[in-house]
C-alpha cells in the first residue's frame, strides 16, 4: 500500500532506516545543509530550497509555481513501491504541506477535506504552509478546495518539532 511519511530534519536518518523509503523530498531554506541518506539514489532525492514564509521577505526564498511544478513532477514519478518521505526543518509546515499536496495529486478519488482530516489525525502539530497549498491548489485545478480544507483543520498543536508520521494514500 503506497504511503507518505513526514519527519523533521533531526530525525531524517532514523526515519529512513525505519521505513526504507525509495524517494526523499527535502524542503529546506537556502543554505541549510542536508546530506542525502546513503540508501537513496541521487535521482530519487529532491531538494527544494524555499523558506517557510507566506509573503516575500528580504533574504528568503518565497515558494513559487516553479517549486510546486518540480514537487509534483517528482511525486508523479514515484513508483509507489516503497514509501515516499518528506522532511523539512521541523516537520510541521513545509513537509506537511508537501505530503498533503502529494496525497491530493496521487489520490484524486479522495476529497481534499477527507485528506486534510486524515493529515490532522496523523499529525496533531501539522500546520501546512498555506502558500504551498494555494499554489498546488491552483496548479491541480482544485478551485480553492485544498485551501479551504487546510483552513478548516486549523493551526496544529504548538510544537518545536513534529513527530514522524505516516499518511496513507488509500482509504483504510
Amino acid at each position: 500500500m503506497p504511503v507518505l511519511h513526514v519527519c523533521p530534519l533531526s530525525r531524517l536518518n532514523e526515519t529512513v532506516a525505519a521505513i526504507g523509503p525509495s524517494h526523499v523530498v527535502s524542503l529546506l531554506s537556502a543554505g541549510t545543509a542536508v546530506e542525502r541518506p546513503a540508501s537513496i539514489a541521487p535521482e530519487r532525492h529532491l531538494v527544494i530550497n524555499v523558506s517557510d514564509i507566506l509573503e516575500p521577505m528580504e533574504g528568503h526564498v518565497l515558494a513559487g509555481p516553479e517549486h510546486m511544478d518540480r514537487l509534483l513532477a517528482f511525486i508523479r514519478a514515484w513508483d509507489r513501491g516503497n514509501p515516499l518521505l518528506f522532511h523539512c526543518w521541523a516537520g510541521i509546515s513545509r513537509s506537511t504541506a508537501a505530503a498533503y499536496i502529494a496525497a491530493c495529486a496521487l489520490a484524486p478519488e479522495r476529497s481534499e477535506t477527507e485528506l486534510a482530516l486524515a493529515l490532522r489525525v496523523a499529525a496533531p502539530s501539522a500546520t501546512p504552509n498555506a502558500r504551498f497549498v494555494a499554489l498546488a491548489d491552483d496548479i491541480l485545478g482544485r478551485q480553492g478546495r485544498m485551501v479551504d480544507a487546510i483552513r478548516a483543520i486549523g493551526r496544529g498543536a504548538e510544537a518545536m518539532e513534529g513527530a514522524p508520521f505516516m499518511l496513507q494514500l488509500n482509504r483504510g
